[in-house]
């Protein structure tokens, strides 16, 4: 199986399933318990809190949670006054955002052009005096696009607004601008577990719980956390940092020979410009995608986000970019990373490239 869907999952990293090891086979405190045991547990919870706050912004806290969906609603939630985002959100902040709509909160979803970026002077004029939060994605999930993240922040700041950044797909592969108020992460897009994320929240920015109970997060958040799952977190994220360079410098040259592989016909979807390398979301005329899926099952990519596959429905984020439903439903996302080889992605693309073709010659 050669696995090219990195913006759904990325694979565990040895590093991170050796820190969680222990605490998973013999280690089994809980971190909130008082007796030696727990302090020991808990311990391993703080050295892992601080090898995740390491990658953002030095003026704040970090609090774990069970994933950046959880982190993303308590920040949308636990805030107040109108908010403003953008059309190609996560469904993490769109839905929670239209929930907040049907509560009576006004809410204010801004556009984005043929490139999957907004307009700065769109964006000023919506983010007005009064407006409570605006959320944006650093990465783009689906299309890979980067917004100008510290640019919103400033319009945010200007309008005396708090500033959210959902930075799952961003974190650990770039810098997470400074101007951010609230930032969601999540560990197993950096080849950490699934299971757990956390919100940053910049000092002096209150929020309202999402979750009632023990309290354990100093922020607000109730729950036990897991040991084990913070432990792989913080390998992640120390490795992350450490590789973060090398990391960015190998999907450069695989995104480069990947569309070298490529041959006429396919269109990229989003800003050639602004984005994440190692993500390429490609479309072509006439495409049977769910086809092309079934004669190349050895082949691990995605014809649109994982949260979204199953429902039929295409992409909100490519119609947001104005393409036609046909165009959306021709189009595939293949994403790559640290473990991914130039050789098993030209192979991979090649018999994609090939497998597409002969849909054309056949119909």
């Amino acid at each position: 199986m050669t696995y090219l869907d990195y913006q759904a999952t990325t694979p565990l990293a040895p590093e991170a399933l050796a820190a969680m090891l222990p605490w998973l086979e013999r280690q089994h405190a809980n971190p909130h318990s008082p007796h030696r045991e727990g302090r020991a547990a808990r311990a391993a919870v703080e050295v892992a809190r601080d090898q995740v706050a390491k990658l953002l912004p030095k003026d704040g806290r970090l609090a774990f949670t069970s994933g950046a969906t959880e982190a993303l609603n308590w920040a949308i939630q636990g805030s107040a006054g109108p908010l403003v985002t953008l059309a190609t959100e996560h469904a993490a902040v769109l839905d929670t955002v239209a929930a907040e709509m049907r509560k009576g909160r006004e809410v204010t979803v801004l556009p984005v052009g043929e490139d999957g970026l907004v307009n700065l002077d769109t964006a000023a004029r919506a983010i007005r005096p009064g407006t409570g939060l605006v959320a944006a994605m650093l990465v783009n999930n689906e299309i890979g696009v980067t917004q100008p993240i510290a640019e919103l922040a400033a319009l945010a700041h200007a309008a005396g607004a708090r500033f959210l950044c959902d930075a799952v797909q961003g974190y650990g592969r770039m810098p997470v601008p400074d101007g951010c108020d609230l930032v969601a992460v999540s560990a197993h897009k950096i080849h950490g577990p699934k299971g757990i994320g956390a919100l940053w929240i910049r000092d002096g920015v209150a929020l309202a719980p999402l979750l009632h109970g023990g309290g354990q997060e100093a922020p607000g958040r109730s729950g036990t956390l897991s040991p084990a799952l913070c432990a792989g977190f913080g390998a992640a994220a120390k490795l992350a940092g450490e590789r973060m360079d090398a990391d960015a410098g190998h999907v450069a040259r695989l995104a480069h020979a990947a569309l070298a592989a490529l041959g006429p016909g396919w269109i990229v979807n989003g800003s050639a410009e602004h984005r994440y390398r190692g993500n390429l979301n490609l479309r072509r005329k006439g495409l049977d995608v769910a086809r092309l899926m079934s004669d190349l099952r050895d082949i691990a990519f995605s014809a649109g986000s994982a949260c979204a596959s199953g429902s039929g429905r295409p992409s909100h984020v490519l119609t947001a970019i104005g393409l036609s439903d046909a165009e959306a439903r021709g189009s595939i996302r293949i994403g790559f990373g640290r473990t991914t080889t130039q050789e098993e992605l030209v192979d991979a693309i090649t018999r994609i490239e090939t497998a597409a073709r002969a849909q054309q010659v056949a119909a």
